[in-house]
């Protein structure tokens, strides 16, 4: 624009307003246009491009977005599982503090020489390693319960999918899907819930144990700790109660038994269900040979053995030994707080010598003479426990009717009734009147009511004649004879009245044999003992026994006066079956109505005792101490002593002349015994005194004779009703 010419300027805008002159728009009219073409294509054509394309449908898209969900899906599902187990994990104490517990202790009890009685505790075995036990043990875990074992990482992602398969397939729970290691984790440290915190806790241990132990570590773990069933704990307990061998020593099919209790212990138990057992068992097997640890002819030999049923309980009379070896223990140590081994006194040998009689006698009379339980003490002459046997079959019955059981030993008894007369004076050479006598209300009669007139005590004792051990009791005082008793060993609480003579009070089969051992030593104490040491795993030692000093209890006179006499019960007197080489003596003893037959019997090696009877007290039929007892104590003593050179009885007195030449047998007594030990009723008078007496013939003795109404040996024939009432 030019300066100075006085004008307005004009700018140009865009408005609506058309003036002449000033529109620089282009009208519609001046535009040039294009023509468009307008066809469209039909829908369907539009479709299937939109298809070809690409586009949001059809299976290319779905699969898309399955692909697109599956990972929002796996990632929130990754978020969720980590938040779950960072929380439970939370819950759980630091890794730092984490440790293997404690194996329930062991106690293992041993024989004198050093073989296995016993494992005792609450695992029922004690831990071994994997080179102790047999290598079929392992493999049929591995091959049955993980086979993936020696390479996954503690948690077998495969394993798990290939059990979750095959349950699907089957329709129910048929595998699962935890490694050992998860089990072991389970076993150590988790409750048996199921709960998905347990399950996740499991996985974190089972981590932490790959990562702190070694696969073989963490097998030996598992296989010492896993329950197998019937009380055992551990493959060395189920090793000794299934097959009463080590672990080391299991066969193949034995070890594919074990390995298949894993998955129901209680039900598969070969004492339960043994052809369930050996049916899981083939299973096993078929596993061994497809993952290559057996061949074929291993595996059809294995095949072919049959199911056998074990003993419904702990069998083997060692067992016995091993529940009085606990009773003890306690009190010599306290409590048991880890594995130790007992040393004990028992010779294992003769232990199975002493049960085979037992079982050997009742088998074969049992049912013939109505018994049916036996037992057997044997003692040495320190007191120690060589055998105990406490029943025929601890597998049926563990009640110990050698320690426990207070019975009437009968005229097993009259040692100590002899042994106070001869303390106090007489000799075996003394001789009283066995006839019928009346002290107070009760009348103690001889075996079917025949007496013998004047006799010598020695004759007295061999015949076992209870009219004059009755009248020996009140001579020397009932007070007296308790006395001696318990001097000698027995602990039993005795009622001290004329009774006592013929054995009324209890006592047990332990006590009465270790009160003989004074006998068979030269007249010492011994004091019963089973257990000899105590100590740890290590050797440390938690007990030993001490012997104290020697305590003689009997004189040595009377104990070769003693000796002579019983020495005469065995070569021609009641135990005449007992007889065998070498010098021994003992006492016989039944109990009334033969309830109990007893025979306890010696030589200068050994004391052992024997009882023949019922646990519900019922009559045997005429069972007496010189029968079925006498020969189980000679079948253990004859094999005790093999090899053993003879050695005479303490004491060198000589009786003056054979009391019983060509041992006279009692008519009617049925079992060539010259008298038997029946035992009557106690009915004494309130003071417990006997009726006034005569002297008598005091032949050898300066103690009065007590008259009897007998002539000639003969007298008032005495029935079993008779002495039990009284009358």
């Amino acid at each position: 624009m030019a300066r100075g010419t006085g004008k307005q300027r004009i700018e140009p805008r865009f408005g609506s307003d058309r003036r002449s002159g000033d529109d620089l728009r282009a009208d519609p009219e001046d535009r040039p246009v294009a023509k468009r073409k307008t066809t469209r294509k039909p829908a369907a054509s539009r479709r299937r491009k939109t298809r070809r394309s690409g586009g949001g449908g059809g299976f290319i898209g779905l699969l898309r977005r399955m692909v697109y969900w599956s990972m929002v899906l796996c990632l929130w599902g990754g978020i969720g599982l980590a938040g779950t187990v960072i929380y439970f994990a939370a819950k759980m104490p630091q890794t730092t503090t984490w440790a293997i517990p404690d194996r329930p202790p062991n106690v293992k009890i041993v024989s004198v020489e050093g073989d296995l009685i016993a494992n005792r505790g609450a695992s029922g075995g004690e831990a071994i390693s994997l080179h102790d036990m047999s290598p079929y043990i392992p493999e049929a875990v591995v091959a049955i319960e993980d086979r993936r074992f020696y390479s996954h990482f503690g948690v077998d992602p495969i394993g798990f999918a290939r059990a979750m398969a095959t349950n699907l397939i089957s329709g129910r729970l048929v595998q699962g899907g935890s490694t050992i290691t998860q089990q072991l984790a389970k076993n150590l440290f988790l409750t048996p819930d199921r709960t998905i915190e347990r399950k996740v806790q499991e996985v974190l241990l089972a981590l932490w144990l790959e990562r702190k132990y070694t696969k073989d570590q963490i097998l030996e773990m598992y296989l010492n700790r896993v329950y197998l069933g019937s009380g055992s704990y551990g493959v060395a307990a189920a090793s000794r109660r299934y097959f009463n061998k080590s672990a080391k020593e299991v066969t193949l099919p034995e070890a594919a038994l074990i390995a298949g209790l894993l998955k129901a212990p209680s039900r598969l138990s070969p004492a339960r269900d043994p052809k369930a057992a050996r049916e899981r068992s083939q299973l096993v097997l078929a596993a061994m040979r497809e993952q290559g640890m057996i061949g074929d002819k291993e595996l059809n030999f294995a095949m072919k053995q049959p199911a056998t049923r074990a003993a419904s309980y702990w069998s083997g009379s060692e067992q016995y030994v091993a529940d009085r070896v606990m009773e003890e223990l306690p009190g010599l140590i306290g409590d048991v707080r880890s594995d130790v081994i007992v040393d004990t006194t028992v010779d294992l040998g003769l232990q199975k010598l002493g049960e085979a009689s037992i079982r050997d006698l009742i088998s074969k009379n049992g049912e013939k003479l109505n018994v049916s339980q036996g037992a057997m003490v044997s003692i040495d002459g320190t007191g120690a426990v060589r055998a105990l046997i406490g029943g025929y079959d601890y597998a049926n019955s563990q009640f110990d009717r050698a320690s426990e059981a207070k019975r009437q030993p009968g005229s097993a008894f009259k040692p100590f009734v002899y042994l106070s007369a001869l303390e106090q004076g007489f000799t075996p050479e003394s001789v009283r009147n066995d006839a019928p006598i009346r002290i107070g209300n009760w009348t103690p009669g001889n075996f079917n009511g025949k007496y013998f007139g004047k006799v010598t005590l020695a004759e007295a004792l061999a015949r076992s004649l209870n009219s004059v051990s009755a009248q020996l009791v009140m001579e020397v005082g009932p007070s007296t004879v308790v006395s001696t008793a318990h001097r000698l060993g027995i602990e039993s609480n005795l009622t001290a009245n004329a009774s006592l003579a013929l054995g009324t009070s209890e006592v047990t089969l332990l006590e009465l044999t270790d009160s003989f051992v004074p006998f068979a030593n030269g007249g010492y104490k011994a004091p019963i003992h089973i257990i000899r040491r105590v100590t740890t795993n290590e050797g440390k030692v938690l007990y030993e026994f001490k012997r104290p000093q020697p305590s003689r209890v009997i004189d040595e006179r009377n104990v070769g006066m003693m000796n002579a006499m019983l020495r005469q019960t065995v070569d021609s007197g009641t135990a005449t079956k007992a007889k065998f080489g070498w010098p021994a003596a003992g006492k016989t003893g039944t109990s009334q109505n033969f309830r109990d037959a007893w025979f306890i019997g010696y030589t200068s090696n050994l004391t052992t005792g024997v009882w023949f009877g019922n646990d519900d007290g019922k009559p045997t039929k005429k069972i007496t101490g010189g029968s079925l007892p006498a020969i189980a104590w000679k079948d253990f003593m004859v094999a005790a002593h093999k090899g053993v050179p003879v050695a005479q009885l303490p004491g060198d007195y000589q009786l003056h002349q054979q009391v019983i030449e060509g041992n006279d047998v009692l008519p009617g007594s049925g079992d060539s015994v010259p008298a038997a030990e029946g035992v009557p009723s106690a009915q004494l008078d309130p003071a417990g005194q006997m009726p006034p007496a005569d002297l008598g013939d005091q032949t050898g003795s300066t103690h009065p004779v007590p008259p009897g109404s007998v002539s000639g040996g003969k007298g008032r024939k005495t029935t079993l009703f008779d002495l039990i009432m009284g009358n």
